[in-house]
């Protein structure tokens, strides 16, 4: 190999590197790129989920469910409103026995985006199927990758790589479509003071009971209350003694009359 070859060669080498550089520069100016999207059809799903507040302290809530659960959430921000009776209320403000409930709106969208890549330019270079150099409109050349199973549109016929020829104009178009889900979730909460406690019915007297010790009973007034009795005289002893006596007396007498009369 001589060294005018050489220098050819050396040359060739530049001439790529310097159509890869434009390449880089300019490929976003020259491609023609339009994006589309379709929307399909929107599914919403709500939730509601209630419950009553039990206790407060700073931002930290406990919630007790309806299914009797009770729920911890920490540090509550303070952004946070929770619209009670009409009012704008943050965690700080609410207290136990509060109704809470929570609307959890959740739209889902599918869409599908499509995105239109167009080229048109005259073939400099190709080294099939993976490159190819193209002279575009304004005279500036660009390399482009080829995509597997890409097609050309050469004077109205479709082809691929292989048939590319140096001094062909070529118009290529690349369409991806990707689909994709965009999910929206809202949330909306709500509550009700604890209602207060029942009030006593119009014209009503209130009885209060107070307790108080109760005075012991005079001993005046404890003999007064019980029956009268009668005192005790004595025993029933002493009355049969005199009687006998009495008897005794008697039978004396009548004998002492007996012997008088024998005298007689």
């Amino acid at each position: 190999m001589n060294a005018k070859s050489s220098w050819a060669q050396i040359g060739s080498v530049l001439a790529v590197g310097a159509v890869n550089l434009v390449f880089a520069l300019s490929i976003n100016a020259q491609v023609q790129t339009t994006t589309s999207t379709e929307h399909g059809a929107a599914t919403k799903e709500v939730q509601v989920e209630r419950g009553e507040v039990v206790w407060v302290n700073g931002n930290d809530l406990i919630v007790k469910g309806e299914d009797g659960q009770i729920r911890h959430f920490p540090n509550v921000p303070d952004s946070t409103k929770i619209n009670v009776d009409g009012r704008q209320l943050s965690v700080h403000e609410l207290q136990p026995g509060m109704k809470l409930q929570r609307t959890i709106t959740t739209t889902t969208t599918p869409k599908t985006v499509t995105t239109t890549q167009n080229v048109t330019g005259t073939v400099w270079h190709v080294t099939p199927p993976t490159s190819v150099i193209l002279r575009l409109e304004d005279g500036t050349n660009q390399q482009f990758r080829i995509p597997r199973g890409q097609k050309f549109m050469i004077n109205g016929r479709e082809t691929d790589a292989r048939d590319l020829r140096r001094g062909m104009t070529v118009t290529a178009t690349r369409v991806v479509e990707e689909p994709i889900t965009v999910v929206d979730q809202q949330r909306h909460i709500t509550g009700t003071m604890p209602p207060p406690p029942p009030a006593p019915p119009a014209n009503t007297p209130i009885l209060i009971v107070v307790s108080r010790p109760t005075p012991a009973p005079a001993e005046t007034e404890t003999a007064a209350a019980e029956p009268a009795k009668l005192p005790k005289t004595g025993s029933i002893v002493p009355a049969i003694g005199l009687l006998g006596m009495m008897f005794l007396a008697t039978s004396f007498g009548l004998t002492m009359a007996r012997k008088l009369r024998s005298q007689a």
